[in-house]
């Protein structure tokens, strides 16, 4: 006999437009679905505000900054009879003759920051900090209100360079005789610059420590305008040195700053490495060849150790430069470049190219680069892995057969061919997987 109790499931569904509570309606909880898909406890945000104060934030508006400070301070290099009327005017006397020269100066300066920030270099980040604050003083100085996007500028500059402070977290490595180049640039302008204010007696319209240094930046230049001439014969011998020694330092920096940044370009281009870090390989695994076992060996080997592939395929190189794979473009078969690559501080040698004839002279000439590496070749064609375990291979593996005896054994025993490798078998093969277990023996 049926109840005359009303059903409460049945009366929602039939007047699911009465409110909760009201005559013969009970409340029902929502179903976790629709709680997940209508009810959301967060927040979201209809503008991420994290996206417009990032770093890369930060890196527009210092070129912002200069390029505003470059395109005021000339204005204002076009205008030398111009009045400065802003709160620093005071502060400086000479306002009119320095304040658009150091402008245009910090803008040069902030574009080279811009450059370094872009790099995620921390040297550029503490010159910044120092510099888009102190290009503040120029509109400040001038008061006119044509500079006032120059100051909103640095003004919100400063702000973003410190909220992303972390991000800038990249060291300026200097080699060696890089810093010693630019040491002997700061001790030749300071040698000039004292020695010439010591003597200025002796020069003719040498007075102050500013004209020390432009007689010192003219002389190393070899301009020569004539405005500052030595008098005496010691001011003569002095300004022969500042010659010498000047021109000497300004060519080895040169040499030492701009070759390298040539060099880096031109094998990030070619997707090569460069001499100076090829020279800081060691403990690394050497991968000869590009094959079709390279991007799992390299998945593979990512994690525990540095990883140098040596192929002759520029374009292949490029790709793996660009995934920031360490990566030189040459012939894995020649000795001279395994020994480039650094195979005697290696920890092992993977050969793995398309072409077990290339396999075969790659092996003998690691074997002859380094007689105690140990060397691991992967055979294309199965019958080839007693020819490269005959030439020198520590280990030969054939993936095809290894790949055949997983596929037999997936289909026979149901199973994933990942569950197959962890068989409690300890990493035991045998002539039936393809792998040679000692070459040697």
């Amino acid at each position: 006999m049926a109840s005359d109790t009303p059903d409460p499931s049945s009366d929602a569904a039939e007047s699911p437009g009465e409110p909760p509570g009201a005559p013969g309606v009970s409340d029902v909880t929502p179903e976790p679905a629709l709680e997940r898909l209508f009810h959301h406890g967060d927040r979201v945000r209809l503008v991420d505000w994290r996206s417009f104060t990032d770093a890369r934030t930060a890196v527009i508006a210092v070129g912002a900054v200069a390029v505003l400070a470059f395109v005021t301070g000339l204005s204002h290099l076009s205008r030398p009879d111009t009045t400065y009327d802003g709160p620093l005017a005071g502060l400086i006397p000479t306002a009119p003759d320095v304040v658009p020269f150091l402008a245009v100066l910090s803008a040069f300066v902030l574009g080279g920051v811009a450059f370094g920030l872009n790099r995620r270099k921390r040297l550029a980040w503490y010159l910044a900090v120092v510099v888009v604050p102190g290009i503040t003083a120029f509109p400040l100085t001038t008061g006119r209100t044509t500079e006032i996007p120059l100051l909103v500028a640095a003004c919100l500059a400063v702000p973003l360079l410190v909220a992303n402070r972390d991000s800038f977290d990249q060291r300026l490595e200097l080699s060696s005789l890089q810093i010693a180049s630019l040491s002997s640039v700061v001790g030749v302008l300071l040698y000039g610059s004292v020695g010439s204010y010591a003597l200025r007696e002796q020069f003719g319209a040498l007075e102050t420590w500013s004209d020390s240094f432009y007689y010192v930046i003219v002389t190393i230049a070899t301009v020569g305008y004539g405005d500052i001439t030595p008098l005496t014969t010691e001011a003569k011998w002095f300004s022969l040195s500042v010659i010498v020694f000047g021109t000497g330092a300004f060519t080895v920096a040169i040499g030492a700053l701009i070759v390298p940044a040539i060099e880096n370009r031109m094998a990030a281009a070619f997707g090569n490495m460069t001499p100076s870090e090829l020279s800081l390989l060691e403990d690394h695994v050497l991968v000869l060849g590009y094959g079709d076992v390279t991007e799992p060996l390299l998945e593979e080997l990512a994690a525990e150790t540095d990883v140098v592939v040596v192929t002759p395929d520029s374009d292949r190189a490029s790709a793996l430069s660009d995934r920031e794979v360490n990566v030189l473009t040459a012939d894995p078969t020649l000795e001279s470049t395994l020994v480039d690559a650094g195979i005697e501080t290696a920890t092992g040698v993977v050969v793995a190219t398309r072409n077990d004839a290339n396999d075969v002279l790659a092996v003998l000439a690691a074997r002859e680069a380094a007689p105690d590496v140990r060397i691991v070749a992967a055979a294309n064609e199965r019958e080839h892995a007693d020819k490269l375990a005959a030439v020198g291979a520590d280990e030969v593996i054939s993936p095809m057969a290894i790949g055949g005896r997983l596929l037999g054994r997936s289909v026979l025993d149901e199973t994933s061919a990942d569950a197959l490798f962890d068989d409690g078998t300890d990493g035991e093969t045998t002539d039936d997987t393809g792998v040679d277990g000692d070459a040697s023996g």
